[in-house]
């Protein structure tokens, strides 16, 4: 009837009060399993195609990348980093979810998105006031938790600049393009000049 975490702590503390002569047939048997395991899998990649082995050890890259980015949302959770603004849309989904019609929580979300998209501007306007007024409550916090990090010595987890000017409008970005372009046929009239 326990549950499995209350089963686990009770194992792990009957293993912690046994002796170590008790430990020892337990650590063999682990030895000889591990080193089982090990053939088994020499055995299994040798038969393997080039192109499967490639699979595996991509799938297995991904799995790396997915634990590391799991660790990494963590360590900023418990660091305190302000949860992202929310959107309009999302503001009004959790204002209407528990009211909203459907057997799913998928068939309730398409309902509400359906809804979402019918909703004239002056229905949405109050949704997309509070969105951005979430923003700026987003960027207040991430300013002062930012400057926290650095006091602490964790620049690198503070936003780049960089990033930031990536996010340029599409006139900054095409405005900019255009200065490259100029420069760069003005370096080509120097050289000949200097020629």
């Amino acid at each position: 009837e326990a549950s499995n975490l209350e089963l686990i702590k009770k194992l792990a503390g009957a293993w912690k009060e046994l002796p170590a002569s008790q430990k020892q047939v337990y650590e063999e048997a682990k030895k000889t399993d591990w080193k089982r395991y090990g053939e088994q899998m020499a055995a299994y990649k040798a038969q393997l195609t080039p192109a499967q082995a490639a699979a595996l050890k991509e799938e297995k890259r991904k799995q790396l990348a997915k634990r590391r980015s799991i660790r990494a949302k963590r360590e900023l959770n418990l660091l305190g980093k302000p949860k992202r603004a929310r959107t309009a849309f999302n503001i009004f989904l959790s204002e209407n979810y528990k009211e909203s019609e459907g057997i799913s929580p998928v068939a309730k979300m398409k309902k509400l998105f359906d809804t979402w998209q019918k909703l004239s501007a002056s229905q949405k306007k109050p949704y997309l006031q509070l969105a951005e007024d979430d923003k700026v409550r987003y960027e207040n916090e991430m300013k002062s938790w930012e400057a926290k990090m650095i006091e602490l010595g964790r620049e690198d987890l503070v936003r780049s600049k960089k990033r930031r000017l990536r996010k340029q409008p599409a006139e900054t970005a095409k405005q900019a393009e255009k200065a490259k372009a100029s420069s760069g046929g003005n370096k080509a009239k120097l050289k000949k000049s200097e020629e």
